[in-house]
């Protein structure tokens, strides 16, 4: 089995990870985002980093190894999750529905927020999973790319379809064959990550924009668009409007894009590249047009009249942090019961309807009509067939791939 060899990294990598981790996907915040306004500041949440991970290319899956399985005789199961992930009773700083989760099956859940960061958590627990030991988690949260790459190491287990009938039943049809994890044997998503075009109707001022091109063709938005730092959204919207297909590019598509941007940086069409601090720039109108996170969109739609998004009809990003259960965890049965929790409509919708991104769930509209009905009509949290037809996935990259490309873009960005 390949192991983990952190000077494989190239500088570039490293660089990438880093500004992810204190201004890109990483720190893209959830419930905890501050209004942006002028001046306004950003609170740090995280969702997984989707910039270089520098684990070398995995050979063949060998299947995950289970350890004895101790859920009968312990009712516990051990779930780490990134930070603000998970619905909060704010008077007393609870989990209701994880709460519920227990006095209904005895099984007590201990949840921890020890996630920030893909990288650094893989560093946490690479060496348990290295040496065939338990990690001390039954239940972990990663997202897409790591998660594939840990399952072609072998170190996540096959889950039973036996002990996950809602999650069979439940997941949206957008979710179910990734192609690091077809047909979902190994992970189910916790929740999706959409990227999109977000504007300014007041700094576009009659300007129509709705799609790439547009943002990127029309001289009255000089200096006035934004991308992300984050090479997938930026090189993934890019190649989608270039007709090209994120789960499929060559290099000569990705270098085709990359000279697309380049001309626009050269131009001044570009104002910057930027991590979610591109919500303030937003908000005040210094950005009139920009690619950016949806779970950001929704909370700036609910302050801000001026602020709104397009899906473009060359289609749009859509990552997933994804539930899995490592090599030799102890209550591999407990942590598919509350795997298979989650994909009832009832528990998923007060979850969606507290952190507003994306729910992989099905069938949920009708619970969460009932806990906020804008969350329940926003497309952002559940995308109706139409929006659902046009996501697309960037696909894994191998460890060459990685090194290659993030110094692309890191030329073209100049990070």
């Amino acid at each position: 089995m390949e192991q983990y060899e952190p000077d494989r990294l190239s500088p570039v990598q490293l660089a990438a990870m880093r500004r992810s981790f204190l201004s890109g996907r990483a720190s893209l915040t959830r419930r905890s985002l501050l209004r942006a306004s002028a001046g306004g500041a950003l609170a740090v949440g995280g969702v997984g980093a989707l910039s270089a991970c520098g684990i070398p290319p995995a050979g063949k899956s060998q299947g995950g190894v289970s350890a004895e399985d101790h859920s009968a005789e312990e009712k516990v199961v051990n779930f780490s999750n990134w930070t603000e992930y998970m619905d909060v009773d704010e008077s007393e700083r609870r989990h209701p529905t994880l709460d519920r989760f227990t006095r209904r099956t005895g099984i007590k859940v201990k949840y921890t927020e020890d996630i920030n960061d893909n990288n650094e958590f893989f560093g946490k627990i690479k060496p348990q999973l290295a040496a065939g030991q338990d990690a001390g988690r039954d239940i972990i949260v990663l997202t897409d790319w790591l998660a594939g790459r840990l399952i072609r190491l072998g170190w996540v287990q096959k889950l039973d379809p036996a002990n996950l009938p809602h999650a069979y039943a439940n997941l949206s049809a957008q979710f179910r064959s990734p192609d690091w994890d077809p047909g979902r044997a190994y992970s189910y998503p916790w929740q999706g990550i959409s990227t999109v075009i977000a504007y300014n109707k007041k700094a576009l001022d009659g300007i129509e924009v709705r799609s790439v091109s547009d943002m990127l063709d029309n001289p009255r938005l000089k200096g006035r668009i934004g991308f992300l730092s984050e090479m997938r959204d930026s090189i993934g919207m890019t190649l989608l409007d270039m007709g090209k297909d994120p789960a499929k590019f060559t290099d000569d598509d990705y270098d085709a894009a990359i000279a697309r941007l380049q001309k626009a940086v050269d131009k001044g069409q570009i104002r910057r590249f930027t991590g979610n601090d591109y919500t303030s720039d937003l908000t005040k109108g210094d950005l009139a047009a920009c690619i950016a996170w949806a779970g950001d969109v929704v909370q700036l739609k609910a302050d801000s009249p001026d602020v709104d998004f397009v899906i473009p009809d060359s289609g749009y990003l859509t990552s997933t942090d994804n539930l899995l259960i490592p090599n030799k965890a102890r209550h591999k049965t407990n942590a598919e019961r509350l795997i298979d929790y989650y994909y009832e409509p009832r528990p998923a919708a007060e979850v969606a309807a507290y952190i507003n991104f994306v729910c992989p769930v099905d069938g949920v509209k009708t619970e969460l009509e009932k806990i906020d009905k804008d969350a329940a009509d926003n497309p952002l949290i559940l995308p109706d067939k139409a929006m659902a037809a046009k996501s697309r996935a960037f696909r894994l990259l191998s460890s060459e791939e990685e090194t290659a490309y993030e110094e692309k873009f890191a030329k073209l960005t100049g990070a």
